[in-house]
């Protein structure tokens, strides 16, 4: 009699233990689904992004990821639903390091052609947007409208974006007549140090930058003329692979681009047509 109370439990201890592991295994399978593709047998493609370059990538206020450069990928969805990407943000200095080990399998951030990237990576063929890059200073000042006028002065610039590379290129040719202090940090300590009086200036994109002057209570403006006005592109791997992507990202970039739903994403964000 003693033996036959201990028979439903035993039972009862299979079954929750049965339960039990098949959950582990529904988890797993879960987990591989998010990782390797979703229900329609989408390849998930990770998207390196800075998060932090208001207003073409950044972390709305529930924690999405936004931004015109990711706007952009999500028309592109919709035209090829083949595509599904994925997010990621990271610093500035991670991004192409992540490409470069499959972390990610493209990178979008207002990111411009120069020689090296060319010669390395796959760009889209079709760009999505114009960057502008202008002379930014402490509201106010006056006395600087040109490069010619920092001779003498010492100007703020963040490591490795095209930026610094159109000026480092701009003070060679002109006999490197400027004191260049480097960054490694986002562009709103650099910012912070034109108020401050630290720098005098720097040279970005005054879209971006007007943005996170007023988010972070800054007082800048924008001199001079344009420096340059250059069209900015998604990256991809330089392999079979990343061309393959490149290749159908820059169909449905033409698709956009001819029903003139670019322009009108670019309208929507910034009042003005920056995709020409």
């Amino acid at each position: 009699m003693k033996k036959e109370w201990k028979k439903p439990i035993i039972a009862l201890l299979i079954l929750v233990l049965t339960l039990g592991l098949a959950a582990c295994g529904g988890a797993e399978e879960s987990k591989n689904d998010s990782e390797n593709g979703n229900a329609q047998g989408q390849d998930v493609i990770n998207v390196g992004t800075m998060g932090t370059y208001n207003p073409f990538s950044f972390a709305a206020e529930d924690g999405t990821l936004t931004g015109y450069d990711l706007e952009v990928l999500r028309e592109i969805e919709k035209v090829d639903n083949s595509l599904k990407f994925n997010f990621v943000a990271g610093p500035w200095d991670s991004l192409f390091v992540g490409l470069d080990a499959n972390k990610f399998q493209m990178l979008a951030n207002q990111i411009t052609s120069n020689p090296d990237r060319v010669e390395k990576y796959y760009l889209t063929e079709n760009p999505y947007f114009t960057c502008v890059s202008q002379i930014i200073v402490k509201k106010g000042r006056t006395d600087i409208q040109s490069l010619e006028d920092l001779q003498g002065k010492t100007i703020g610039l963040t490591v490795g974006d095209s930026f610094t590379r159109l000026v480092e290129d701009w003070n060679a040719e002109n006999g490197n007549i400027l004191t260049i202090k480097y960054y490694e940090q986002d562009i709103v300590t650099i910012l912070e140090d034109i108020q401050t009086g630290r720098i005098d200036a720097t040279v970005n994109d005054p879209i971006m930058a007007k943005d996170k002057a007023e988010v972070q209570g800054l007082e800048i403006d924008v001199v001079g003329e344009r420096i340059a006005a250059d069209p900015t592109y998604f990256i991809f791997q330089k392999n079979d692979e990343g061309k393959a992507l490149r290749d159908k990202v820059d169909a449905a970039l033409a698709t956009l681009l001819e029903s003139g739903r670019l322009s009108e994403l670019s309208i929507e964000w910034f009042g003005v047509d920056y995709t020409k």
